[in-house]
Order: structure tokens, then sequence, then C-alpha cells
């Protein structure tokens, strides 16, 4: 598992990457009330927006990690956004992408520098 400094998590299995937030930023963002999903098969750059969460205290968008092609989303959390609260690094999971280029992913932390990162 891999942690970006806008507090994503990304997990390699076979050939797809799953992608959430931590529970670091599941706490600060508060009760989430809404998840908005990307589109399957939608293509996606780095840094491009991809979910957009509403909590009781703010909106906020998680971008691309990685560069690649959206293959599943949760559904689940667009009826159950709370679930983002309860188990963000499990089934709250957001999407899961086909990298063009997984190479990028090892340009992330680690979870010891993750949780130093956070302190």
């Amino acid at each position: 598992m891999k942690f970006t400094e806008e507090h994503e998590w990304l997990q390699a299995e076979g050939d797809t990457v799953t992608v959430g937030i931590t529970g670091h930023a599941a706490e600060q963002l508060g009760d989430v009330v809404f998840v908005e999903l990307p589109e399957v098969g939608t293509t996606v750059a780095r840094d491009d927006e991809v979910v957009v969460i509403e909590s009781v205290k703010a909106a906020s968008d998680i971008r691309a990690p990685i560069d690649g092609e959206i293959v599943e989303v949760n559904e689940a959390l667009v009826d159950e956004p709370g679930k983002v609260n309860e188990d963000p690094l499990g089934d709250a999971w957001f999407f899961r992408m086909k990298p063009s280029e997984p190479g990028q992913m090892d340009e992330y932390m680690d979870e010891g520098a993750y949780n130093t990162f956070i302190g």
C-alpha cells in the first residue's frame, strides 16, 4: 500500500490499483454525506479531479494519483457515503484503475513514511 501527501491510499492488486482516502483524511473531513464517482471507462491523468466528496464540514476533490483508466467504482458509497468514515482503508475504496504507467506508484510513501508525514 502506498500513500500520497493528499491523504489518498493506493493498493496494487494484479494489473489494477485500488484508490481510497486514509483514516486521517476521513477524520479531517468529518461525516461524509455525499460521494460523486467517476464513470467506468474514463481515462484520467495524474492530478485530474476524479471524485467529489461532501461532508458536513466541506467539499473536497479526490485527484487521480496516477495515469490510467477507471475500470470499477464503488457504487455502495453513493447510497452509503458514511462508509468513508467507518472503513476508509477497506470497504470505502473509491475506484479501481488500470494504470498506464505502474511505476508512478513507486513515487509515493509507504505506511511508515506516511505516519511520520501526518505526525
